[in-house]
């Protein structure tokens, strides 16, 4: 039998692991922590606990499934779980809070999606008036949905040569648009992108995963903005580590990689630190499913000599996004789903977690008192906080609860957080403090920033033996998201199906949607590309009355076509291969 050992237990390489133990492969996974799922696992509180209860759940961050994920839900949907399959652990969100400070008005955005072409124009009518309160001009709107269509008619290989090394910031003309315009467009957008910054963010990653957002509000299934029932490790790591057990995949917690040793163009073994002394691991594949930061520092110079690209991954970037929870004696929902705290100088956002918790018995954790969780992501780490002038990095944990507190009640400002009905408080122990001072962060996140797809590997590297399944591999996601993980995992798979000419069926590696409706467009830009030629007019123009109006035959054509077959045909599937 074929073996495979998988570096990490993450994402990737449970994906990885899930794929191959399907076709029949020996598979071992390494793991540094003693528990598994790497950034997307969920944690206890140690010794919160009292009179036999279980400790209370937290998180390293709040997760997050925005309705274009495909890869990691089939997966899901593959596992076993307490409502049939894992999948089934996923909840729906209705609204969106984008709250603003110092006591300005909150703005909930209701999760609708539209049933016909009249409800979409309805929901620009929306987005106008909802600009219109926050003080975004509508010439400055018309703009920013001039360049979003631009995006979603432009043909791939533009997107690539022209949009990859522009930043988000510039590509919606930000600079010299108006303070709210690049605050609620430009900045506001790309904080839901897990720790983007707008002024460095390429604009083709930015752009096209807005898109997908906007397409999964077309969309006949309503599954916009998920999230899980439950502690994320409790309804979805464990019973996915269960299933692998039983599937074959041997489980190796507690070590931690060492060394890849490479010699003439192949990984002969990889050397693990375990509690029980060092280990010399051999496989006939090989399979690194290691953040980055890791990564990079295990990449030999026989490694980058067999495959130059592999040298190129100490350009990329990485920063912080740590969770920060609050255990409260009274529930505070808040909105039915995620909140944005858009001036908040670290860029929180959070969610209340027990509306999404309806089995979770709070009563049964902790002390029994706790009835609400405030899940609170902390994004930049390197901005100076209103509290103690300090960045996020120099605070001491202390200082960082004060700060987070403070600046959510800055932009809630109505009673409903109330520090008093805080019981306690945990901070994501990524979060390391060997000094009263300055912290260090044992799990960054990597970041997108303009031209970083020249330096991803490919999932299958010139190594003939050796495959990455990372979220720092290039995807069609191309965003460090659990989703961009699994699908490197399946493509880290293909590469060892090829490799071993087995017989066994290729996992499937979705495409992003694109618009039926838009078709036409692309492949004229397509034309256009190759000539050497600008990108055509958009199709369509918002108008003042929050309508789209086609600006040429072409365009009034495709609206027509709309208007008589409806909704369905806005979006095309994804292709698969």
């Amino acid at each position: 039998m074929t073996t495979v050992a998988i570096l990490g237990g993450g994402v990737g390489g449970l994906s990885a692991a899930h794929e191959l133990a399907e076709r029949g492969f020996a598979v071992t996974v390494y793991e540094a922590r003693d528990v598994f799922g790497g950034k997307a696992r969920s944690m206890p509180v140690p010794g919160s606990g009292t009179d036999g209860r279980a400790d209370l759940p937290a998180e390293h961050g709040f997760r997050f499934f925005p309705g274009f994920y495909r890869h990691v839900t089939d997966t899901m949907k593959r596992i076993p779980g307490a409502k049939g399959t894992v999948y089934h652990h996923l909840t729906p969100c209705s609204e969106i809070l984008m709250a603003q400070g110092d006591g300005r008005s909150e703005l909930v955005s209701p999760i609708k999606v539209p049933g016909s072409l009249t409800e979409f124009a309805d929901g620009l009518r929306f987005l106008r008036d909802l600009t219109t309160q926050v003080g975004i001009p509508l010439d400055e709107l018309a703009v920013f949905v001039d360049r979003v269509l631009t995006m979603m008619t432009s043909c791939d290989a533009r997107r690539l040569a022209e949009f990859e090394s522009m930043s988000w910031w510039d590509f919606v003309e930000a600079e010299h648009k108006s303070d709210a315009y690049k605050k609620f467009l430009a900045t506001g957008m790309t904080r839901t992108l897990v720790a983007a910054k707008a002024e460095e963010m390429s604009a083709r990653t930015g752009g096209t995963i807005l898109c997908q957002l906007i397409y999964d509000m077309l969309r006949l299934d309503g599954r916009l903005d998920n999230v899980l029932d439950g502690p994320t490790s409790e309804v979805w790591i464990d019973p996915w580590l269960e299933h692998l057990e039983r599937l074959g995949v041997t489980l190796q917690p507690e070590c931690t990689v060492a060394g890849i040793h490479c010699e003439a163009g192949l990984i002969t073994g990889v050397t693990v630190v375990a509690p029980d002394g060092d280990r010399y691991i051999e496989a006939d594949h090989y399979i690194a499913a290691l953040p980055v930061e890791r990564f990079c520092d295990l990449v030999s110079r026989s490694m980058r000599s067999a495959d130059p690209r592999l040298g190129l991954i100490r350009h990329l970037e990485y920063a912080w996004m740590n969770g920060l929870m609050f255990y409260l004696d009274t529930d505070e929902p808040l909105e039915h789903g995620h909140a944005i705290f858009i001036d908040s100088e670290w860029a929180l956002t959070a969610i209340s977690q027990k509306q999404f918790w309806p089995d979770i018995d709070l009563t049964q954790r902790g002390d029994g008192r706790v009835e609400g969780i405030l899940s609170v992501d902390v994004s930049a780490w390197d901005v100076p906080g209103p509290v103690t002038g300090k960045v996020a990095s120099a605070c001491t944990k202390e200082e960082i609860r004060q700060e987070v507190w403070a600046q959510l009640v800055r932009h809630i400002d109505d009673g409903r957080l109330d520090e008093s009905n805080v019981l306690s408080w945990f901070l994501d122990p990524a979060i390391e403090f060997p000094n009263p001072g300055k912290a260090t962060n044992a799990e960054p996140l990597l970041i997108n920033v303009k031209s970083s797809w020249a330096h991803r590997p490919d999932a299958v590297t010139a190594i003939p033996n050796l495959f990455l399944a990372a979220d720092f591999v290039r995807t069609n996601t191309d965003l460090a998201t659990m989703e961009a993980a699994n699908e490197a995992a399946r493509a880290a798979v293909n590469g060892i199906l090829d490799a071993t000419n087995s017989s066994r069926s290729r996992c499937t590696i979705h495409d992003l949607a694109e618009p039926r409706i838009l078709w036409p467009f692309r492949q004229l830009d397509r034309v256009l590309f190759r000539l050497g030629r600008k990108t055509a007019e958009p199709p369509f123009r918002l108008t003042a009355t929050g309508d789209l109006k086609p600006t040429g035959p072409l365009a009034r054509a495709r609206l027509a076509t709309l208007r008589v077959r409806g909704k369905g045909a806005l979006l095309a599937e994804p292709r698969s291969r």
